[in-house]
């Protein structure tokens, strides 16, 4: 398992996350992908943390709280130091019937941190994230709420998921003209078969020096290995993407690409799903990937994901079938802007 700093910080994260968003049986809007008891979810993350993870994340929504619960009471049971994992929350969907029960105000989120860290029965989280966009709460008034959570010990760093460049962007512009905590790290979707956040985030994250945190890396189970072109009925049989078909893929270009990733399986003695994450490995923007399961085998498989390699030769092939239709203004910037290149030396590379 190697290790990572996330994004530009200080803070040491493994290369693979567990999430813990499979905690919990309460139902709720993530019913269809939780459903494990304390007990599964213990050996998951005795499992996790024998396999080198030192990383979980949930979120408060998760079986509505029941997630953080089990997260900090499986840490107790295993007898886990606090300062050998980094754990992650969330805060931001509805936890209440209210009309600030939800968002990213102050009102709601000086409540969260508070029961989240009741909930996981800690004094603070290592990262706290917003977990979507509130169209409602302006930015400001979030980021000094975060900024005063960070202030007071109960949150070490600041993270979001799943808002777009422009928005990161103006935050972290806001943070620092007023001197407030800055995000660290973005949870985003971000699969070799989804590679949409390639057109302006990664190049922000890049840019900015913000972590990546990759969820769903197997497109919902669609890279699992269950489904290929001949069996695309996701209707029927087992697994997350059966019962709760999410995210969207392009489904041509996910089976060119399956078919590819079998090939490549075939070669290396390895899975379909560790292919897709050993791609998400090989990306530069990428902190850490969280990988979510409800067996021991299927975690298993995720943790063998760090052990292969892929050749410049499999990586050229996977990319090229994954790759983005061409866009505006990318493939402007890319003629106007690639000739510079010409002006300097090629940088020195190892033979």
């Amino acid at each position: 398992m190697r290790m990572n700093r996330l994004g530009s910080t200080g803070l040491v994260v493994s290369e693979l996350c567990l999430g813990a968003m499979t905690f919990g049986d309460t139902g709720g809007r993530f019913g269809a992908i939780a459903g494990l008891d304390l007990a599964a979810s213990r050996e998951l993350v005795r499992q996790a943390m024998d396999g080198g993870i030192n990383f979980i994340d949930t979120a408060n929504v998760y079986s509505e709280g029941r997630s953080e619960e089990i997260v900090g009471q499986a840490l107790k049971d295993l007898g886990v130091r606090r300062s050998d994992v980094v754990v992650a929350t969330k805060a931001m969907g509805s936890m209440g019937q209210g009309p600030n029960d939800a968002g990213a105000s102050r009102y709601h989120l000086m409540a969260q941190i508070d029961a989240s860290l009741d909930r996981l029965g800690m004094d603070h989280v290592d990262l706290y994230q917003i977990h979507g966009w509130d169209a409602l709460t302006p930015i400001e008034e979030t980021l000094r709420t975060l900024d005063d959570i960070v202030r007071s010990g109960r949150a070490r760093y600041i993270g979001v998921s799943n808002w777009a460049a422009w928005q990161i962007m103006k935050a972290l512009g806001i943070s620092e003209r007023g001197g407030l905590e800055k995000f660290a790290s973005l949870q985003a979707y971000y699969t070799v078969a989804g590679r949409d956040l390639e057109r302006e985030i990664v190049p922000m994250l890049m840019s900015e020096g913000m972590g990546l945190m990759v969820w769903s890396p197997l497109a919902g189970g669609l890279l699992s290995g269950k489904y290929t072109r001949g069996n695309d009925d996701r209707s029927q049989g087992e697994g997350r993407r059966a019962a709760f078909d999410f995210p969207p893929v392009e489904l041509d270009r996910a089976y060119d690409l399956i078919d590819a990733m079998q090939a490549v399986a075939r070669d290396k003695g390895c899975t379909v799903a560790q292919v897709a994450l050993a791609w998400l490995l090989y990306q530069p923007v990428v902190s850490t990937v969280i990988v979510g399961a409800k067996r021991a085998d299927q975690l298993a498989d995720n943790l063998g994901a760090c052990d292969v390699e892929l050749t410049a030769a499999e990586m050229e092939t996977l990319d090229r079938l994954s790759a983005l239709p061409r866009e505006y203004p990318g493939w402007m910037l890319a003629m106007q802007g690639g000739y510079r290149g010409s002006a300097v030396s090629p940088r020195r590379k190892p033979k």
